[in-house]
This record gives C-alpha cells, structure tokens and sequence, in this order.
C-alpha cells in the first residue's frame, strides 16, 4: 500500500514511526525541536495525538477517575489532570505537520472522537491510527474507515474475537488499506509479555500489513519484530528522557530513534529469499575451502598416499570427499609438492 509519497511493505524499508505523544511538556517550541529531531534521525513519519482532556473523560476526582495501580508511571493522577498535560493543543497540529512535511516526513494522528477526525481531515492527514484502548470503539473504527484513509490500528488487549470484529467493521466501512500493530498496553512493556511471535501469525490471519507498536526499552524487540515480518514500526520518541514528560520514560532519544531506523533497515534487508549454495557475493570465497593437494613430490607412476596427499586450503583440487578414490591411484605423470590435484594426473584402480 502507499502513505502519501511511501510504500509500505514487506518488499519496502519498515516504515518508521516517531510518537510525539505528550513529550513535548506543553511547549510548541519543544515540540518543532522533536519533529526536526526525528527528521534528522531518519523518521519516515511523525505521530500526534488529537483529544482535548474533555473529549477524553469528565472531570472528576471519583475513584473510577483516579489511576490505583502502583506499578503506573502515573499512578494516583486523576485522568483529566493526566489528559490536560499530554494532550496536544489543535491549533498546534497545523504548524507541526507543516514542518513535518517541509522535513519529507509524513505527519499523521490518533482521533479518539469524531470532533478530533473532522478537524484532522481539515488538515488533510495521509493515515490514521486507531490507539490501542480505542480498537473496540466500533463507531470511531467505522467514521475513520469511511474517509477512505489508509488505517493503522494498534491491536493491544484485543482477543482474536474482537479483532476479528474490529477488522469486519473497518473493512465493510470503507477502509481498503489496513495495518495492525502488535502491541502490548503496559508503559513500558517487558520483552517476556510482548509475543512478537503473534505478527506472522495475524498477517496469515487477517491477509494485511503487520507492524509493532513498541513500548519496549530499547530497539531490539522492534528489529526482531521486522525479522518476523513487521512492515511498520511505531515508538515513543523525545529529545532528552531526562526533561521528563508523560511518556518520556519508555521514549528513543534521537540517537536511538535514528540506530532503530539503521537496524531495523539492516534486518529488513538481511530476511532476502530461502536461498542455499553460494551466492554471487561469496563465489570469490569458494577458493577457501579445503582440497586435495600433492603435499610432497610424487614421482611418474608412484602410488599417491596419506603420506604424499592431504586436504588442505585453497580449494582449487578435487573435493576431499574424493580422497578414498585418490588414494587408490598412482600419478600419471610426475606430480609436484603444491599441486592441486586433478583427474588427468591420476590413473585410478591402479594402486
């Protein structure tokens, strides 16, 4: 399928995703800082979030409004209060992807109500992505699958049953272009409970594009990830871990956004085809191997032995599995110490 002016596939570089998210700390500033920072590192794309903390949930300090897990990078924050800071302020996406796309890279966002997709159509968006905990909101999957826009939905918590329903509703509304992220919904998450193993079998599944919504440390889950197949690659990203900020916790800095671009193009290129034998690069190395070679001067007519032929490198002679063959030999004509040895020097069955 094609994003804006990109293919994305498994016969194309994995399409690289950098997630803003909150990590701009509520500075537009900041956030240009992080879009030109995830150009340099070689981002293809670069992701916002559209919500206002009012489109999200109610202000409320109840306790089904307030965070209780104590394993939380927010735990004990009111939802609104954890909103009000990520969200990214509408009248800052215009002037964001303007400088994503004066940078070649494709800007796109997460909607999480209809409000947040007609004020993204209105800046013309390439894709939409569908969050993780928004992949069961049938009437959001049906209104951005009717734009006709290629859809990036992330399938963290999703059963096979509600996938399965969630990717009915997409397609039978309009969307012809699908891609789902394997994800885990933990922040960060653990490399034992992200089960990348999942991403062939839900590309046999579903018969679209796979790709990894990564909120693992690091980049080595996501360039095992495209060993597996993943098209797409999707990370948190931020300038600096230490400034802090609402995702910057389990974020790349741009010296590690720009190792999993040069990574995960390397394993990309490295799957090739099942392939056996040399390759045209390694037929130079073939001289390498071992062969049989006169490892002393054999006189006309003397019988060649352990003594006088071993397998030794380069492999210039017969192959070492012809030694017993050679060994019942003698020399046709006189053999010098060096020799790589062939056919037309030996008499055989003549030992």
């Amino acid at each position: 399928m094609k994003i804006a002016h990109r293919q994305v596939g498994l016969g194309h570089q994995p399409f690289v995703i950098a997630e803003m998210s909150g990590n701009h700390n509520q500075s537009l500033e900041r956030a240009l800082e992080i879009v030109e920072a995830a150009a340099r590192a070689g981002a293809h794309a670069l992701k916002l979030q559209t919500y206002t903390a009012d489109t999200m949930t109610l202000d409320v300090a109840g306790p089904d409004f307030v965070i209780n897990d104590p394993k939380s990078l927010w735990n004990g924050r009111t939802l609104y209060d954890l909103y009000q800071e990520a969200h990214t302020p509408w009248e800052w996406h215009a002037p964001i992807f303007a400088r994503a796309r004066e940078l070649g890279m494709i800007p796109f966002s997460t909607p999480f109500d209809d409000s947040a997709v007609d004020f993204l159509e209105s800046l013309d968006v390439a894709c939409y992505k569908i969050a993780s905990f928004e992949n069961t909101d049938l009437p959001l999957i049906r209104r951005v699958a009717a734009t006709g826009k290629p859809m990036i939905i992330s399938t963290g918590m999703a059963s096979m049953g509600e996938l399965d329903e969630t990717v009915r509703v997409a397609r039978a509304a309009g969307c012809q272009d699908l891609i789902l992220l394997k994800c885990t919904s933990t922040y960060p998450a653990l490399p034992t409970n992200t089960n990348i193993l999942t991403i062939p079998h839900m590309r046999q599944l579903y018969g679209c594009e796979i790709g990894l919504s990564d909120h693992t440390m690091g980049i080595g889950v996501s360039v095992a990830a495209v060993a597996l197949g993943a098209s797409v690659i999707e990370k948190h990203f931020t300038l600096n871990r230490a400034d802090g900020g609402v995702d910057s916790a389990f974020s790349l800095e741009p010296a590690e956004l720009q190792a999993l671009v040069t990574e995960t193009e390397r394993a990309w290129q490295a799957l090739g085809q099942v392939s056996y034998g040399a390759t045209q690069a390694e037929q130079a190395s073939t001289k390498f191997r071992r062969s049989l070679y006169a490892s002393c001067d054999i006189a006309a007519g003397a019988p060649l032995t352990a003594d006088n032929v071993r397998a030794i490198r380069p492999g210039l002679g017969l192959a070492p599995k012809h030694l017993g063959t050679v060994l019942d030999s003698r020399a046709k004509v006189a053999i010098a110490r060096g020799t790589a040895l062939r056919w037309d020097l030996l008499d055989q069955g003549e030992a």
